[in-house]
């Protein structure tokens, strides 16, 4: 079984912001695997489902980016998983273009604070993730409004091709096939 947790932020005021690509990915696998985003424990929305006969439990955190940890690990313990094998995040990355994906087993927070918090509750950087390049924010701008802003058209289109993307590499990496999804996708 797999936890796949998109990161971002609950209220409506968020919706299609560069943070929120971890929702809209999450969005774009519960759509094409038929999975229903719409129960709520351990301060998050989930649903339960399967992908090519795997089962998956979907996360959309309520607690807001930077608490996201403390939803995740209630689901983490509950179902008994090895955050190691059986945790996926996925979220926003200002250090990658717009619509770039990055797979990743393990690694550092890089500054963001949402990895940070999943981190110090797990006690472990161990755990598979797929980044969502957003990219960077131009010189003079606050990095908070930016990862708030919206995208512009052209970055938007990128952004929805990444979604399907990630929904293609979910479907590899809950098959145990990182590597590949990692050779495809990156």
């Amino acid at each position: 079984m797999y936890i796949i947790a998109g990161l971002g932020n609950p209220d409506v005021q968020y919706k299609n912001t560069r943070h929120n690509v971890g929702f809209d990915a999450l969005d774009a696998i519960a759509e094409k695997y038929q999975i229903s985003i719409d129960s709520i424990k351990f301060r998050g929305v989930y649903g339960s489902g399967y992908i090519n006969g795997e089962k998956v439990i979907l996360v959309k955190p309520l607690t807001y980016m930077n608490l996201s940890g403390e939803s995740i690990i209630q689901f983490v313990n509950f179902f008994r998983i090895n955050p190691e094998e059986e945790l996926l995040v996925i979220y926003d990355d200002i250090s990658l273009e717009p619509g770039k994906l990055r797979l990743r087993k393990k690694g550092s927070a890089g500054g963001h604070n949402g990895i940070k918090n999943i981190i110090a509750h797990l006690g472990t950087d161990k755990f598979k993730r797929i980044k969502i390049g957003v990219g960077n924010k131009p010189d003079g701008w606050d990095l908070k409004d930016f990862v708030l802003g919206r995208f512009s058209s052209e970055d938007r289109v990128l952004i929805e091709d990444a979604f399907i993307r990630a929904a293609d590499a979910t479907e590899l990496i809950v098959q145990n096939e990182f590597d590949k999804a990692m050779n495809q996708y990156n």
